[in-house]
């Protein structure tokens, strides 16, 4: 997956999904949000799924975003959504799995060529984590990124 390097630019040429992520108590990283990503939609891949999160969702008292304002641009720009907290770790780990699912079945639909690697896609073999603990089977892991 890709993010935002230091520099503004989106790392995301190999990327098969990236995070664009909003502080939903600050309005104008909201609001700039369409320039970002016209920004990640011109330097990667056409198909790259994209997770819009609404970050800090545990400071809702000082909310400036609403839930509904950030699912609207989301779904007028085929964005996945999201509200998560890095603070207190809410959805930050199903933001990153609903993107993975979502490239999933992007390979399955024949979307991307599993098998070129500049689809920002290497097929390999991990140990998946779940509930019921660790399971061994072919894993999508996403192409490196940016520094």
């Amino acid at each position: 997956m890709s993010r935002k390097n230091h520099s503004g630019t989106a790392g995301a040429a190999g990327a098969a999904g990236a995070l664009l992520v909003y502080d939903i108590t600050r309005r104008e990283t909201f609001n700039h949000l369409a320039s970002w990503l016209e920004d990640a939609r011109q330097h990667a891949n056409p198909n790259m799924t994209i997770m819009l999160v609404g970050n800090k969702s545990d400071l809702s008292h000082r909310r400036a975003v609403t839930k509904e304002e950030g699912e609207q641009f989301a779904k007028e720009n085929g964005l996945l959504f999201l509200e998560a907290s890095a603070r207190t770790a809410q959805n930050v780990e199903e933001a990153f799995i609903k993107t993975a699912a979502k490239i999933l079945q992007n390979i399955q639909d024949g979307v991307f060529d599993a098998s070129n690697e500049s689809s920002g896609i290497k097929i390999g073999y991990g140990r998946a984590q779940g509930p019921s603990g660790a399971r061994d089977g072919a894993v999508a892991q996403t192409g490196g990124c940016c520094g």
